[in-house]
């Protein structure tokens, strides 16, 4: 099980207040919740299994949380919490700071240490995701990790943009994944986060070098999404970005098994499949969303369609619906 679903909505409106509560208060980091939105209150949580990381995909009327020493002392899974905002806005404090997190922005904060989030503004649902690590998973000297609890962390430039994508992307495509997807993709999060926290605390020197290449890929294959309608992209092209050699570009595919030409030619077949099982495209030709998304000649990409797919771009539309593969 890579996915487990808890929703409000499956109870009498009466019950649903009470029941989130008593769910967080028994949880394996346990809180106390109070909300002035008792007879409306709505909460929804969708967790993902990650190998030993996890992450809840989360949506509630506004409510305040807070995690007291005592609550500490009856249980702690003594782990990292990354929480990006999506919706609404709340305050987070730890640590004697506290941060405003609006859409777009993170946080950092530790299970083992108190802590409150409450809501701001006037929102009727705040939603989030959540990242929860253990903490030895986090691979960066403990006293560096302190300096960053409860300080804000920007989900909109550079490595924290690149997680942000990654988790939003992650919620939106986790039920095309297998169990031993999430377990890879589960290191993939964790380096990306190592990477933010580094950045932040200039620990860089500390990071390990697979983690660094981890992030670094993470990056390439976000530029690459980013410019798969470019049909000028190269390896050249992405190596130049990204302030590498184009022989360090090739090795770093090499040892995951696969080619850059490969990468960007799978990801672009993709957008174009996904394009020819949109209704509202029904009507564009073929040819213009093989260009859409990178293919300079139209039997070019027929033939790599074909290859890919075991059947034709024409017939796959025809089908009105995807087809798993």
């Amino acid at each position: 099980m890579i996915e487990t679903v808890l929703d409000s909505e499956e109870l009498p409106a009466a019950h649903r207040y009470e029941w989130w509560r008593e769910l967080l208060s028994q949880s394996s980091q346990p809180t106390v919740v109070t909300s002035v939105h008792v007879d409306t209150f709505k909460a929804r949580s969708r967790q993902l299994s990650l190998g030993p990381a996890r992450v809840s995909v989360l949506s509630y009327s506004p409510m305040r949380v807070q995690r007291t020493k005592a609550l500490i002392a009856r249980a702690d899974p003594e782990a990292y919490h990354l929480t990006l905002a999506t919706r609404g806005s709340r305050m987070f404090s730890q640590s004697g700071r506290e941060v405003v997190l609006h859409a777009g922005g993170m946080v950092l904060n530790d299970s083992s240490r108190p802590f409150e989030s409450r809501p701001v503004g006037e929102a009727e649902s705040i939603e989030g995701i959540r990242v929860d690590i253990p903490r030895p998973m986090l691979s960066l000297p403990v006293a560096k990790v302190e300096q960053l609890l409860g300080a804000p962390l920007s989900g909109d430039v550079g490595v924290g943009a690149l997680l942000a994508r990654f988790l939003i992307d992650l919620a939106a495509e986790s039920g095309s994944c297998r169990p031993k997807d999430m377990a890879r993709l589960g290191v993939v999060m964790t380096d990306l986060i190592t990477v933010l926290v580094a950045h932040h605390v200039d620990a860089a020197e500390a990071v390990a070098p697979e983690s660094r290449g981890q992030a670094l890929m993470a990056a390439i294959l976000g530029f690459i999404d980013d410019h798969l309608g470019d049909a000028d992209l190269s390896p050249a092209v992405i190596a130049a970005a990204h302030h590498i050699s184009v022989r360090t570009l090739h090795l770093l595919f090499e040892r995951q098994g696969r080619t850059v030409a490969k990468v960007i030619r799978h990801r672009r077949l993709e957008r174009c499949r996904r394009d020819l099982a949109e209704p509202l495209l029904a009507q564009r030709p073929i040819h213009a969303i093989a260009a859409r998304w990178g293919f300079r000649h139209p039997q070019a990409f027929s033939r790599a369609f074909r290859t890919a797919y075991g059947i034709s771009a024409r017939d796959y539309r025809r089908q009105g619906t995807p087809r798993a593969v």
